[in-house]
């Protein structure tokens, strides 16, 4: 990373030193890195820049660079830096919020570039094997969500841990869209495996289709996707659209290693009904599917044990809520439009009672909102030639994905930040 400065009106060069505009670029960088949305960042920007004692601060973001420009005493400054690769981590967005927020007049420039890398060198708060078993659970989890039976969620749930523990160890020595193209491999072949596996010995897999996708609905790039398309809502124009690319070229890289598997091992993607289970049985078991996979990604985004346990909770009543609404003969993007609001107004109180940031609350109950069995049959199904059914399943999966993020930017009405 780089970044570079420079200053006008003559002798006041000395109002804006070089170390404090590099303090908000390590900043906003660090917010982006960690996976916050444009405008969040902006504003705790903004608050940082106030702390420092700037007159103005104008702010460009996109996925890859940050550029500040600042005033001060007549003075003025513009600084640039590359950002790196992104990601969610959100217990390093809340400590990165506390110290903006917390920040007071009598600590030094070089206190708080020493704490941003503090914030960023501290290690994960969860190991590869406990994510790896975490996200086995949520595609066991989503597997019944998607209307699987027991076979298909065991073996969804080896699938989504052994590509997760892929993932993991890929990361650190393949290009990134090439390891989430192998991880999906890796995950639905897994499925495949266990599913011939658990065949052998007698068992029926009626619902196998949707037990195969969930096995890589966790390699879903739900986040990015919303948050791109809340940026957008926000004027955030080029973080936005920047944000999209990359969730669609993840999307793609997904869906490629997938493809691979589907041709090799001849998989039928044909929707079947659901598991026929009792209404009141069905609401139960959806409620603790709905805690185990919004739980799971929490511990994924790297999430406080209290936050993944509020984010489960939060998950198991919203998400319940929309899966009502929707067997009651409600549309799927409105059902999810007011559930993200629910959880964006949630996101509000549980920020004014506790001081968490928003994200922390949001990002894990949403993203098991996302309609990742309509996007990757969309693609499947083009690659197929099958036009119309995959015109179908991309303007469902669009309204969704949109919906989410237009109630989440609802919620921000209610805010007085």
């Amino acid at each position: 990373m780089a970044a570079t400065t420079s200053s006008t009106e003559g002798g006041a060069t000395a109002a804006i030193p070089a170390d404090a505009v590099d303090v908000l670029l390590r900043f906003g960088a660090a917010m982006l890195r960690a996976g916050n949305t444009a405008i969040r960042t902006r504003e705790w920007l903004e608050v940082m820049a106030r702390n420092l004692g700037f007159d103005t601060v104008s702010v460009a973001l996109s996925l890859d660079s940050i550029t500040v420009a600042v005033t001060r005493s007549g003075a003025s400054a513009t600084a640039m830096r590359e950002i790196g690769h992104p990601g969610v981590n959100v217990h390093r967005i809340g400590e990165l919020e506390q110290l903006a927020k917390n920040l007071g007049p009598g600590v030094s420039i070089q206190e708080i570039a020493a704490r941003i890398v503090q914030i960023e060198a501290t290690p994960p708060l969860y190991a590869g094997a406990q994510i790896a078993a975490a996200v086995g659970m949520a595609s066991g989890a989503f597997a019944f969500l998607n209307g699987a039976a027991l076979p298909e969620m065991v073996a969804a749930a080896f699938g989504g841990g052994l590509g997760q523990w892929s993932r993991f160890w890929l990361a650190r020595r393949v290009n990134h869209y090439g390891a989430v193209a192998l991880s999906a491999a890796a995950a639905s072949a897994v499925f495949v495996l266990v599913a011939a596996l658990e065949r052998h010995f007698g068992l029926r897999l009626p619902h196998y289709p949707a037990g195969f996708i969930a096995a890589v609905l966790f390699l879903v790039p739900g986040f990015p996707l919303i948050a791109g398309l809340f940026d957008l809502l926000q004027h955030q124009t080029v973080a936005a659209v920047s944000r999209l690319a990359y969730g669609v070229m993840l999307l793609l890289s997904v869906a490629l290693g997938l493809s691979v598997v589907i041709a090799i091992a001849g998989v039928d993607l044909s929707r079947l009904p659901p598991l026929e289970l009792a209404y009141p049985l069905k609401l139960a078991l959806r409620a603790v599917a709905s805690f185990v996979a919004a739980a799971a990604f929490a511990m994924v985004f790297n999430s406080p044990v209290r936050t993944v346990v509020a984010a489960g909770l939060l998950a198991l009543v919203v998400n319940s809520m929309r899966l009502v609404l929707i067997d009651a003969g409600m549309m799927l993007a409105p059902a999810a439009f007011l559930a993200a609001l629910a959880i964006g107004l949630a996101a509000l109180l549980v920020d004014a009672r506790f001081n968490a940031p928003r994200l922390a609350m949001t990002v894990a109950p949403v993203v098991i909102m996302i309609p990742g069995l309509y996007a990757f049959e969309m693609i499947v199904l083009f690659n197929r030639g099958q036009v119309l059914e995959a015109l179908q399943a991309s303007a469902a999966c669009g309204f969704v994905i949109g919906a989410l993020a237009m109630g989440l930017a609802s919620a921000r009405v209610f805010s007085r930040a």
